[in-house]
């Protein structure tokens, strides 16, 4: 993995902190950086988690036989991965969508750790799911600082 991809999400998160992302962005800008982030890093949890609603031969193949989940397991994560992204889009409940970034960062780096330890390589396929949490930490941070917590 290119170290720059490591870099940027916590330059971000350090930016984040300071401020000084928000204090030299319009308002506008952050919430239309924050819908589109949250939009993507949704769409690309329920694209992952389709595959595992139905266990296909290829999934079941990939997860169980190579990476050793069992079987009843693919559709527990994919059924958590959609309630998640869902969660990222209910008002009101802010408790129940910073949990929902949890779960999904979890699921995320979880999913490396399992890419790795398997295959003892950095795989391609890591650097989609590299993708998804710098989407996530982007659309997580432009939250928090959208909401002023």
């Amino acid at each position: 993995m290119n170290v720059t991809a490591m870099v940027v999400p916590l330059n971000l998160f350090y930016l984040s902190r300071t401020n000084q992302v928000t204090n030299d962005m319009q308002p506008k800008t952050l919430n239309l950086l924050y819908w589109i982030s949250t939009i993507l890093f949704a769409a690309l949890m329920i694209f992952s988690a389709s595959g595992g609603l139905k266990p296909s031969p290829e999934a079941v193949a990939f997860l169980h036989d190579q990476l050793g989940y069992p079987i009843y397991f693919i559709r527990f994560l994919s059924v958590a991965k959609i309630l998640g992204a869902i969660a990222l889009f209910v008002p009101g409940f802010p408790r129940v969508r910073e949990w929902a970034y949890a779960g999904l960062m979890f699921d995320l780096i979880g999913a490396i750790v399992s890419i790795i330890a398997v295959t003892g390589t950095v795989d391609p396929g890591v650097a989609f799911i590299a993708l998804a949490i710098v989407l996530g930490m982007t659309s997580y941070f432009l939250w928090k600082n959208k909401a002023g917590r």
